[in-house]
This record gives structure tokens, C-alpha cells and sequence, in this order.
């Protein structure tokens, strides 16, 4: 078998591209967390076009509205000033689909700072093959939104989109809200009501994020998300432990790549919420990192990273820095849980309650492909303290609650009738143990022939997508 350490995994891309998603990332000092691109990435505009192979992007129509900004007029206004049609034009309302494009530099030849948030007009009309963009006129080049607006806030809402497919893309864009309180998020993806065979796929590149109650948020749905070179930067909420960096509900992808998540609000010494958290049914990770490093108050003493353990995490590069807080921590650094089941039920092909049919068999890495699976390559932490241990794989109960989420009685199952498995190879850092001495978790196991498949992130991915149909 090829040593995972030699392993070179790419990213399957809509077009024939192949890129080598291996690169490792440059980190800088704990206070300036950055989002750097792969060396080997193409220019900008050619990456644009690339997209994840699971996310189908065809049949989609150009956007209906075209609106362009200008800087220094804009700026001087207060406002967004459109080159010819502007928002006057459309009543507040856009049908079809909208791409928002912004002035890269300012009259000077400078990076463009807007002082207000992004505009957003309604939707109305059929979403199918829609499409919504915003992004800066030159590719590579961020723009800046920068306002204390309490309820600053780029919320896209798009709401019983049931089995159409629509799409959502931001490159090039800083979202600096350091007094928006009040929105669910900096970001706030609100689109509800997707049914399947019915997909919302959101991209988001070259970015950064920071405010709102959650930094980034998207509810539960069948939702792909992909996000690469980007700074999630923190939330400003003041429910400080029910809000997190970035917010992932029981979406059906969430897919992280060079990009960095820090900045949790802390309250004082209270423990706070996570840098991510993270209920999709398949998440993926590459060169992520993932800091407790705070933005205006002390850091957070939770799990920096929150998932399911209900569903399929792979993770390659995932890089876990912790400052002291002012809270005795936590020991876990990524918690996969399984006291609640966010995503709907049709979501998961096994039950998430310890089904009395199922054992484990005797050997449980020759079953690899009938259980609920995390994978974890080359994991470094970098923490104040030797970590008691990295993963905590939690144990599953026996019944659902009477609000059918929360799932009760983990402490009346047994060993084997637990359905999930996770693997780690190549963790260091400063750590006495990689696994919570609990569940079926394995460190550096020599894998049988049959189970090398869990090393291949396409691989995995397909297999987890696979059971559900999609």
C-alpha cells in the first residue's frame, strides 16, 4: 500500500483540470491568521471556472441583471453609484438572477474600501438555473466593505426553493461589520425549503468574513458549500456562547480549502462557541486552519472545530492552534458529537441511533464502507499546553427525543452497537494522545487493500454521496 504521506490527492474539477491540492500553507504569527493561495495555483480567472466534482454546474442561465459600481463616486455618496443601470431601474426586485460588480481600486489605483454593506435587491420569480454574484471587477484584487451598521449583514434570502437548482458565488470580497450585532451572520446564506432532486451550491473564493452572530451561516438544506483562499475572521454576537465563527447546519457538503477560521467571540471566562461548527453530512478539509485566536476579547475555551458525527468528515492538512483562555479548556479540540442530528432524516442512510441489527464486525476496518466515517491526514497542533488528546469520537444513543433531534440514552448502548469509525495518520504536535479513549477509533492503522479507498478524498467523497443518491 502507497504510504498516505506520499499521497497526492487533487480535486476533481468540472473542467479538464487537474490541480494538486497538496501544497502546504504558509502560517504566519498567531495574531495575523492567513489565507494564502496553493503555490501551484492558475491566476484567478481561470480558477473561477473550476469547481468541485461533485457540484454539477451545468444548465444554468446567465444572470438577468447586471449591476456595476463605482468606487470614489460610491464612496463620496454613501451608497452604492452604478455605471448606467442601477438599482433605481429594478424597484428593489431582480427576476433571474443578479451579478454585482465592484470597482477593484479606488481613482488612486488603491484597493477599494466601500463604507456601507453590499445592497442586495429581492428575489422574485422562478429560481430555477438562477444564478447570484458578487465579486470584484478584477479577479485577485479583494474589495472592502467596511461599516459599524448593526445589522450590516449579506443575507441572501431565497426562500422555497424546493427542487430547483440555484447557485450562489462571492470573490474578492472583505466583509469588515465589527458592530453588526444584530443579523444572524456576516454572511448569512438563507435559503430554505430545498428538496431533492432541487440543489443550492455556494462559492465562496478569496474572501474574508467577519461579523454578524455568526461570521458565516447556513441552515439546514440540500446545500453544497465550497470555500477556498479565505479568512472567516469571527462574529461580533453578544449571545456570545451560542455563536460561532462560521455556523454550518445539516447541510449536505461543506468543503474548506487554504482557509483559516478564527476570531470566536469570547465572553470573558465564560467557555463560548466554536471556530467552526460544523453538522453537514459530508465535510472535507484541505490545509484548514483553525485558531482560538480572539478578535476583541479572550479566547474561546470550547472545541475549536464542532462536527457530526453523523455522516462523513476527510480532512487533509488540518492545522489546530490554541491560546490559553481565561476558562479552564476543553479537552477536545475536534468534537465529533452525536447528541443531536441536525440535518432531515432522509439526509443519513443509517439510522443515528444505535440500531439493535447492527455489530460492528470483528475487524472494523474491513467495514469501512457501511459505517459512519472520519478521516483525519496529517493533523499539527499548536497549542499552550500538551493537549490531553486531539479527536473525541462521542458515543451514540438509543432513542430520539421528544423534539426528534436530540438524540438520549448514549449511556445505555454498547461498544458494538456504535456505527461509526475514525481514523488518524501522521497527528503531532503538542498533544499526549491523539484519540479520547472512547468509540472505534484507530491511529495509524495499517489499512487492508480493501479499505485504502479512505485515503483518496475523491474517492471518500464519492462513497459518502453515493449512499444518499447524490
Amino acid at each position: 500500500m502507497p504510504s498516505y504521506r506520499r499521497l497526492r490527492t487533487t480535486l476533481a474539477l468540472s473542467l479538464p483540470l487537474l490541480l494538486d491540492m497538496t501544497a502546504p500553507m504558509a502560517i504566519a504569527a498567531p495574531t495575523q491568521p492567513p489565507a494564502p493561495a496553493p503555490v501551484d495555483s492558475p491566476p484567478p480567472e481561470e480558477r473561477d471556472r473550476l469547481y468541485p466534482f461533485y457540484m454539477p454546474m451545468d444548465g444554468f442561465r446567465a444572470p438577468a441583471v447586471t449591476l456595476k459600481v463605482k468606487c470614489d463616486a460610491s464612496r463620496a455618496a454613501g451608497k452604492e453609484v452604478y455605471y448606467g443601470r442601477g438599482a433605481d431601474d429594478l424597484g428593489g426586485r431582480a427576476e433571474g438572477g443578479f451579478d454585482l460588480v465592484y470597482d477593484a481600486l479606488d481613482g488612486q489605483g488603491r484597493p477599494c474600501v466601500y463604507p456601507f454593506a453590499p445592497w442586495l435587491p429581492q428575489v422574485t420569480g422562478s429560481l430555477q438555473g438562477t444564478q447570484y454574484i458578487l465579486r470584484s471587477s478584477m479577479p485577485g484584487h479583494r474589495v472592502s466593505f467596511r461599516t459599524d451598521y448593526d445589522w450590516a449583514s449579506v443575507d441572501l434570502r431565497l426562500f422555497g426553493v424546493g427542487t430547483q437548482r440555484v447557485h450562489f458565488e462571492m470573490r474578492d470580497v472583505e466583509l469588515d461589520f465589527p458592530q453588526a450585532i444584530q443579523p444572524k451572520a456576516a454572511l448569512h446564506l438563507e435559503v430554505t425549503e430545498t428538496r431533492k432532486p432541487g440543489l443550492f451550491t455556494a462559492v465562496i473564493r478569496r474572501s474574508r468574513i467577519y461579523g454578524g452572530k455568526n461570521g458565516l451561516f447556513a441552515p439546514n438544506g440540500q446545500t453544497m458549500i465550497y470555500v477556498e483562499d479565505s479568512d472567516i475572521a469571527g462574529n461580533v454576537g453578544t449571545n456570545v456562547d451560542q455563536e460561532h465563527t462560521t455556523y454550518i447546519n445539516g447541510t449536505l457538503v461543506s468543503h474548506f480549502r487554504n482557509t483559516v477560521f478564527h476570531g470566536q467571540r469570547a465572553g470573558g471566562d465564560m467557555a463560548s462557541g466554536h471556530q467552526l461548527k460544523d453538522k453537514a453530512y459530508l465535510r472535507i478539509y484541505e490545509n484548514v486552519t483553525v485558531s482560538n485566536v480572539p478578535q476583541g476579547s479572550t479566547p474561546s475555551a470550547m472545541p475549536l472545530i464542532d462536527a457530526s458525527a453523523f455522516g462523513f468528515t476527510w480532512a487533509d492538512g488540518l492545522r489546530i492552534e490554541r491560546m490559553q483562555p481565561a476558562q479552564s479548556p476543553r479537552d477536545t479540540l475536534v468534537d465529533l458529537r452525536t447528541d443531536i442530528r441536525y440535518g432531515e432524516p432522509d439526509l443519513y442512510p443509517w439510522p443515528v441511533i444505535a440500531d439493535p441489527s447492527w455489530r460492528m464486525p470483528a475487524d472494523p476496518l474491513t467495514a469501512l464502507d457501511k459505517v459512519y466515517l472520519s478521516v483525519f491526514l496529517n493533523t499539527t497542533v499548536e497549542s499552550f499546553r500538551p493537549e490531553p488528546h486531539v479527536f473525541a469520537l462521542r458515543q451514540t444513543g438509543n432513542r430520539l427525543g421528544a423534539d426528534g433531534s436530540h438524540v438520549d440514552g448514549d449511556g445505555e448502548t454498547t461498544r458494538a452497537q456504535q456505527r461509526m469509525v475514525s481514523l488518524a495518520f501522521g497527528t503531532s504536535g503538542t498533544i499526549r494522545r491523539v484519540y479520547a479513549p472512547e468509540g472505534w477509533t484507530y491511529t495509524d492503522p495499517d489499512l487492508p487493500p480493501s479499505a485504502e479507498w479512505v485515503l483518496d478524498r475523491d474517492a471518500f467523497a464519492r462513497h459518502a454521496l453515493g449512499l444518499i443518491g447524490r
